[in-house]
C-alpha cells in the first residue's frame, strides 16, 4: 500500500501549514506530512507555502491570513501572528512544527525559497550557473538543516528548484527529492545529478492515472531502474489515491484524510 502523506497537513480539511493541522493529520493516521518552509526577514525557517502574507492567491475566495507583504520582508514576530484562513491558529516555525510531531512521524520539509523571488523552478540548471544558485540557497538550507538536527523521526528534503538541492548535497543533508517541472526529462536530470532519493511528480505526470496527459515518459518505471522513491501529489479524493496506487507509485501526497485503503 502508497504511504499516506498530508499535504500542507490535509489541506483539504485543516489550516494548511499550521501546528494543529500538521499534528493533527499524523493523530488521523497519516505516515507522514508535507510541509512548506521559507525565510523571515531574520532568515528563521517558517512554515508557510505563498510568496505573501495575504496568499499569492485567495484559498475558496479568503486571503490565506489576516496579514500582507512578502515573508522574506517581514519580522518573525509579524509572521507568527499571522491568523491562517480565519481559523485561529497561526503561523509557526519549523522548529515549533518538529517539536509537534511524535518521533514516528515522517516528515517532508519542501525548501519554497531563499528569500528571493528569483528561484528559478523546474529548471537543469547549466554548469556555469549551478555554483551561484547553490551559494544562493546555502544559508538558508543550512538554518533548516540546523532546526531539523534534533527531531527524531523520517526527513526527507524536495524542491522544485535545483538550487536548493545543491545547497542540501553541499551541506551533507539528508534524503532528497526533487518535484519535477513540466520538463519532465529535466527533473529525472537533477535527480540523477543529485543521486536524489525520491522524485515528487503532480499526478498528471504518472502513467496509468486518468488525468495523465501523455506525459512523454514514465516516471515510476524510470524512477523503479534507478532506485528512486516516487510520491505523487495531490490527490483530492479516494479515486485518485486508488489510481495512483495502481500505476505504483510509493507514496501519495493527499488533500484530505481518509483516501486509502478502500481498493
Amino acid at each position: 500500500m502508497a504511504a499516506v502523506i498530508a499535504h500542507r497537513g490535509f489541506a483539504g480539511s485543516a489550516p494548511e501549514n499550521t501546528v494543529a493541522a500538521l499534528a493533527g493529520a499524523i493523530e488521523a493516521g497519516a505516515d507522514a506530512v508535507e510541509l512548506d518552509v521559507r525565510p523571515a526577514a531574520c532568515g528563521t525557517p517558517v512554515v508557510f507555502h505563498d510568496d505573501r502574507l495575504e496568499g499569492d492567491e485567495p484559498r475558496d475566495g479568503r486571503p490565506l491570513t489576516d496579514r500582507e507583504g512578502l515573508v522574506c520582508d517581514q519580522p518573525l514576530e509579524r509572521i507568527r501572528g499571522a491568523e491562517v484562513l480565519e481559523s485561529g491558529r497561526t503561523v509557526p516555525t519549523l522548529v515549533e512544527v518538529l517539536e509537534a510531531l511524535p518521533s514516528t512521524a515522517g516528515v517532508n520539509v519542501e525548501l519554497k525559497s531563499p528569500g528571493t523571488p528569483d528561484r528559478r523552478p523546474g529548471e537543469a540548471l547549466s554548469a556555469g550557473d549551478r555554483g551561484e544558485r547553490r551559494r544562493l540557497w546555502a544559508p538558508f538550507v543550512e538554518r533548516v538543516l540546523a532546526d531539523c538536527r534534533g527531531f527524531e523521526g523520517d526527513l526527507l528534503f524536495s524542491s522544485f528548484c535545483e538550487g536548493a538541492l545543491a545547497a542540501l548535497r553541499a551541506a551533507g543533508g539528508g534524503e532528497a527529492a526533487v518535484l519535477p517541472g513540466p520538463d519532465l526529462e529535466a527533473g529525472l536530470e537533477i535527480a540523477r545529478r543529485y543521486d536524489c532519493e525520491a522524485i515528487h511528480p503532480p499526478i498528471a505526470a504518472v502513467v496509468g492515472t486518468p488525468s495523465a496527459a501523455d506525459p512523454g515518459v514514465d516516471l515510476v518505471a524510470v524512477a523503479r531502474e534507478e532506485g528512486r522513491a516516487v510520491n505523487a501529489w495531490a490527490a483530492t479524493s479516494w479515486l485518485q489515491f486508488d489510481d495512483l496506487e495502481r500505476a505504483g507509485v510509493d507514496g501519495v501526497i493527499a488533500e484530505y484524510p481518509g483516501l486509502g485503503g478502500w481498493s
